[in-house]
């Protein structure tokens, strides 16, 4: 059994160890501002509180049921608020601001277009997820095409989430070393062990709830820091606006067929496709929609997330406007070597008042944790459910408990060091801006596990071995297309599924399954009773 004492050790640990670390800039660029004894001592009682909420849920966890689906106890709006929280990164709360200071609202529809795929996923995705009384969403490949698609699907998640868990440790923590001094290896260290600590004494229980708490302290740091620029502004809020209007900031929609460019067509349908993988083929919101009470519960988190995400993009969006009203009024307070992307908490460094801004820092460390936690717990799910219980079927549930936290431990470890890797190997001048990296990262891996769900799902034809095909052809497909041309980013994903899907079901007619019962298998073949 894994000493869940133990774990606790590790945190009190670092956190005693990490007030020393962080304020040791380690050689990088020169401090902004000094991080101070009143932001230590808020980062460290909130960073402190997170474990303490994985070792309160710990006394809960007493099966795999409890650790990987929380018992399906969790309430709808928590849910919804964590499936919002794991996609609202550390990344997304810097480089969004970023975006629109440097240039419009152009990006705007990448955060509005998913909503629309969200019907799809109540109608469709959900009921499937709910009445096969799944763990992992590849659980259904297997029953619905073979076993060797159960195991592709879940082994490329689970390599995905290594490379997204270590990117948004890494982007953040090279962002806030730049503005505070605070070293950025024991910021990566710092979010890694203690995400790792919490999620694996507490399983998604504690994941959900400390998402919901890193929600409400994120967006309060947005709204805080969009009041206290606009009381630093002639003109308030009509002051930002006038700026904004008058140097451009406010143009969202470019009106020309470039493929190659940022245009109305190229968001919209990029960021409509790109919704498909995210919400229907990733462990780590799937496992969400499973841990309530039953599918009609599922389906109001996954309203919740959505809308979330609507009234949270103008909030960002704005701030980074009126990040550059301030600027633009007081161009000395900005550092002409300062990279962009650490705009939001340079603002935050010079003009918040000590231990409120220690408050809003913690706000971007908490980002970063929620979507690692998330990864770290959905892959422990996959690991343990589609290979280790898979394998071996008859274990004692204790042994899959086991199984589930060493497995979780090893992930957060392999991230955290993937993460001082890049730290150590890669200089800030050569990670472009952080929204494109994060959206590329997710068309190019994402149109593959998406495809294979739609044919699934969506077609009787389909067979196991030209589904395969289907996703080699994808993902070939998509880094050709990265590798060989000009498309946007943004279509990664849409060409990845669409290669997917196309390429499935042509290599499907030659390579034909035997006759397979498909009952509940297909939207042709569900039954119309709900689950729960």
């Amino acid at each position: 059994m894994l000493p869940v004492q133990a774990l606790r050790w590790i945190g009190i640990s670092l956190l005693l160890l990490a007030a020393p670390a962080l304020a040791d800039s380690g050689g990088g660029a020169a401090p902004r501002q000094t991080f101070g004894a009143a932001n230590y001592a808020v980062l460290g009682a909130y960073l402190a509180a997170m474990v303490a909420m994985g070792a309160w849920f710990s006394r809960r966890e007493k099966s795999t049921d409890d650790f990987f689906l929380a018992g399906r106890r969790v309430p709808w709006w928590a849910a919804g608020l964590s499936i919002f929280g794991g996609g609202l990164s550390a990344i997304t709360f810097m480089a969004i601001p970023a975006k629109a200071f440097q240039t419009n609202w152009a990006y705007l529809l990448t955060s509005l277009a998913p909503v629309l795929f969200i019907p799809f996923v109540v109608a469709f995705y959900i009921p499937f997820y709910r009445r096969l009384r799944v763990t992992t969403a590849y659980e259904f490949l297997e029953r619905r095409f073979n076993l060797p698609a159960r195991w592709f699907a879940s082994a490329y998640f689970v390599l995905f989430q290594f490379g997204r868990m270590a990117i948004v440790l890494y982007l953040p923590a090279v962002a806030l070393s730049t503005v505070t001094g605070l070293n950025v290896y024991a910021c990566v260290l710092v979010m890694g062990v203690l995400a790792t600590a919490y999620t694996a004494m507490g399983g998604i229980e504690a994941v959900i709830w400390t998402d919901v708490v890193q929600v409400v302290v994120l967006t309060g740091g947005a709204v805080l820091a969009l009041f206290l620029v606009a009381a630093k502004v002639d003109g308030g809020f009509a002051g930002i606006v006038a700026t904004g209007q008058s140097h451009g900031k406010f143009h969202t929609f470019n009106w020309t067929w470039d493929y190659t460019v940022a245009a109305v067509w190229v968001m919209a349908l990029g960021s409509f496709l790109s919704a498909v993988s995210p919400n229907t083929a990733d462990q780590s919101v799937v496992q969400r929609y499973l841990t309530t009470r039953d599918e009609r519960a599922a389906k109001k988190a996954a309203w919740t997330s959505a809308l979330l995400g609507i009234p949270t993009a103008f909030l960002f969006f704005f701030l980074g406007t009126a990040l550059f009203a301030f600027y633009h009024a007081h161009p000395r307070q900005l550092p002409a070597d300062l990279d962009r992307s650490a705009i939001l908490p340079l603002f935050i460094m010079q003009q918040m008042p000590p231990g409120l801004s220690g408050l809003v820092i913690a706000g971007i460390f908490a980002a970063a944790m929620s979507s690692v936690d998330s990864g770290m717990n959905s892959v422990a799910t996959a690991v343990t459910t589609d290979f280790y219980r898979r394998l071996r079927p008859h274990r004692p549930e204790r042994r899959y408990l086991n199984v589930a936290r060493i497995v979780t431990l090893a992930t957060g470890a392999i991230a955290t060091v993937v993460a001082l890797a890049v730290a150590r190997v890669v200089t800030q001048s050569q990670v472009k801006g952080p929204l494109d990296l994060f959206f590329e990262i997710m068309g190019l891996f994402g149109g593959s596990l998406g495809g294979l769900f739609v044919l699934g799902i969506f077609t009787r034809r389909a067979s196991g071995a030209g589904a395969l095909v289907g996703a080699g052809l994808s993902a070939a497909a998509v880094f050709l297309v990265k590798a060989c041309t000009d498309v946007h980013l943004m279509l990664y994903a849409g060409i990845g599924l669409g290669v997917c899907v196309a390429a499935g079901y042509l290599a499907s007619l030659a390579l034909p399954a035997g006759r397979k019962d498909l009952s509940g298998l297909t939207v042709y073949t569900m039954p119309p009773e709900s689950y729960g």
